[in-house]
């Protein structure tokens, strides 16, 4: 795919982007499907949706099997609310047949009504660190996170997590890039994630936005990352 041209992939896009049936279905993999309805949440200024950003985290996921990334799980963009609705009784099962323990990073999107904002819990440096591109804390977030990873450890190794060797942090607006707009905190934390899962340091910037989206819709329809 490298090999095609800039303009080829252009046209890509912009196929996707027009006229066709809103249930098409564009991308599917990780028992995930993609419609053309879900592909036009990527254009520029509407609101990311679910299947999108789970599709993409998914995609970090596997881009992560390769040598020399560290090895990362995703949450699926319905575990948070699960897990605040019923506890860790709701999300127990979630995690059949994963090692969370032996992960490098687990990737939690958070999807809070109107704005998406991502977690990322760190199990080699023992930290949990919440991102938000509009600068929004989430302290309660990390702490309902730290307490599920505590049920979990506690049920799956018989391990009691110690909280005085863990760091919760939210990540103020210095820190990392902000948006400047009122749509784009989905494509921010798809891109936090990218970089964190690269351990890159976040050099992009609001400017980057509409580049960024087209970028993640050939990405989906190939189902690889450039």
């Amino acid at each position: 795919p490298f090999n095609c041209s800039f303009q080829a992939m252009e046209r890509e896009v912009t196929a996707a982007f027009g006229k066709g049936k809103p249930d098409e279905i564009m991308s599917s993999a990780f028992k995930l499907k993609v419609t053309r309805e879900d592909i036009h949440t990527l254009k520029n200024l509407h609101w990311l949706n679910d299947e999108i950003i789970n599709f993409y985290m998914n995609l970090l996921v596997e881009r992560n099997k390769k040598e020399g990334y560290p090895a990362a799980y995703a949450f699926s963009t319905f575990f948070y609310p699960k897990l605040i609705s019923g506890g860790y009784k709701a999300v127990r099962r979630w995690t059949r047949g994963v090692d969370l323990f032996k992960q490098d990073l687990i990737i939690v999107p958070i999807h809070l009504t109107v704005h998406w904002a991502l977690v990322v819990i760190d199990v080699r440096r023992k930290t949990i660190t919440y991102f938000d591109s509009v600068a929004q804390k989430g302290d309660k977030i990390c702490e309902a996170l730290f307490q599920y990873l505590q049920e979990e450890s506690q049920e799956k190794r018989n391990l009691e997590l110690s909280f005085s060797e863990w760091i919760l942090h939210s990540m103020e607006s210095h820190e990392i890039p902000q948006q400047l707009n009122g749509s784009d905190c989905g494509v921010f934390i798809c891109k936090y994630a990218d970089y964190i899962s690269r351990d890159k340091p976040m050099t992009f910037t609001q400017n980057h936005m509409p580049y960024f989206r087209r970028k993640m819709v050939w990405e989906i329809i190939h189902q690889q990352l450039l």
